[in-house]
């Protein structure tokens, strides 16, 4: 790093360090179960073990970009919350309206019902977080 180059804003300060360790609880959640699914039972319902995969794939970005810090790392958690926000209520909604698509529960089924509903008010959390977080740089 040269002496112009800027250390990139923090976004783990305060709430955000909040926001950092549910998001890393849920990527251990997420990876690991999917991990023991995929591995064990996959035949038994692999669409709902690979959105958990996937979830656990998103979660763990959302984590590095949070750590990461900076501008660029904010608009891309902010576009993975919200990707992951989409995703919660597609899959919610899917396993409302065909319970017998998903066999077996994903970590976005119900909304997260399984997970305390912590897969859909964390995107709402960190997506108000990072707006913020870009409302004060600003200002």
């Amino acid at each position: 790093m040269t002496a112009v180059e800027e250390k990139p804003a923090r976004l783990i300060s305060g709430p955000g360090m909040l926001l950092v360790w549910f998001y890393g609880v849920m990527v251990v959640g997420a990876v690991s179960r999917s991990a023991f699914q995929i591995s064990t039972e996959f035949d038994r319902a692999p669409l709902a073990y690979s959105l958990s995969a996937v979830a656990g794939l998103v979660y763990a970005f959302i984590t590095y970009t949070l750590v990461r810090g900076g501008e660029r790392a904010r608009r891309a958690a902010l576009f993975c919350c919200a990707a992951e926000l989409a995703g919660v209520l597609l899959v919610g909604t899917w396993t409302l309206v065909d319970r017998s698509a998903f066999p077996d529960a994903t970590v976005w089924s119900y909304y997260g019902a399984g997970y305390v509903f912590i897969p859909v008010l964390l995107p709402l959390s960190a997506v108000y977080w990072l707006r913020k977080a870009r409302d004060q740089r600003s200002s």
